[in-house]
């Protein structure tokens, strides 16, 4: 009996009053992926420098449906750094205006320098623009009346007939600021369309002593006082003349990774 009693304490366990019985248990393996890592890494790309002319169709195609109107502007562009380009337009405009009380013409010249900043970041190898620029303007030319009808405010009988008159005043002046909004794309190799839209300010109009300059080559029409707007359409080519290098960021994403258990 005595060992069978003994052999009963062994099978008991020994508890100790420092250490607690522990009962592991089984982990389940989970499966997780990493968060998707986004690098940015600088990749080498070449930026062409140079010249680019054109001219403007909406003038030069306009004296085809406007029998008043006659007119061509040239315009250029020199790109100086990587946003900035060097600007300018050169055009001549014979505007005829007719309404109900006169008749007269403005004929002339005109030069417009300034800078765009093209704020449309390209992809790699492309060279389209959105631009925002500011010019100076400056236009000489003569205004003709042809033309005027003396106002009547009581016409009962009738509208008084229209003075004819062949007065011709030259060697007049004006000047402007402009701020424009456009854009240039890319159609062909080194062929760029754009479009173009102007606000512009007159700061300076001589006029001569008994009549208004109610057309000015270059900036437009005046009857809104000193603010006048402007609109163009060109087809342009590129020349380039040199390139440089430069370093843009590309976006590189990682394969996500599975961790190990």
């Amino acid at each position: 009996m005595f060992s069978v009693f003994l052999g009963h304490a062994q099978d008991v366990p020994e508890i100790s009053k420092d250490k607690e019985i522990k009962t592991k248990k089984p982990q389940t393996e989970a499966v997780k992926t990493e968060i998707q890592d986004v690098k940015k890494d600088s990749v080498v790309k070449t930026d062409r420098y140079g010249l680019r002319v054109g001219v403007d169709l909406y003038k030069l195609t306009r004296g085809l449906y406007d029998k008043d109107y006659k007119g061509i502007e040239f315009v250029g562009d020199w790109r100086l750094t990587k946003k900035y380009y060097l600007a300018a337009e050169l055009g001549y405009e014979d505007k005829t205006t007719d309404d109900d009380r006169l008749n007269s013409s403005a004929s002339g010249t005109y030069i417009k320098g300034g800078f765009d900043y093209n704020f449309y970041q390209n992809w790699l190898d492309m060279e389209n623009l959105i631009t925002i620029g500011m010019r100076g303007g400056f236009s000489t030319f003569n205004q003709e009346l042809h033309s005027y009808k003396i106002y009547n405010p009581n016409p009962y009988w009738g509208e008084l007939p229209a003075i004819a008159t062949d007065q011709k005043f030259s060697g007049l002046t004006a000047g402007w600021i402009e701020v424009g909004l456009g854009l240039k794309a890319q159609v062909v190799q080194n062929v760029f369309v754009g479009f173009g839209v102007q606000l512009k300010l007159l700061v300076m109009n001589k006029e001569p002593g008994n009549f208004e300059n109610l057309y000015i080559p270059g900036f437009n029409r005046t009857y809104d006082g000193s603010f006048g707007v402007g609109f163009n359409y060109t087809v342009s080519y590129f020349i380039p003349i040199y390139k440089k290098k430069t370093m843009a960021s590309e976006v590189v994403k990682e394969v996500p990774k599975k961790k190990k258990p």
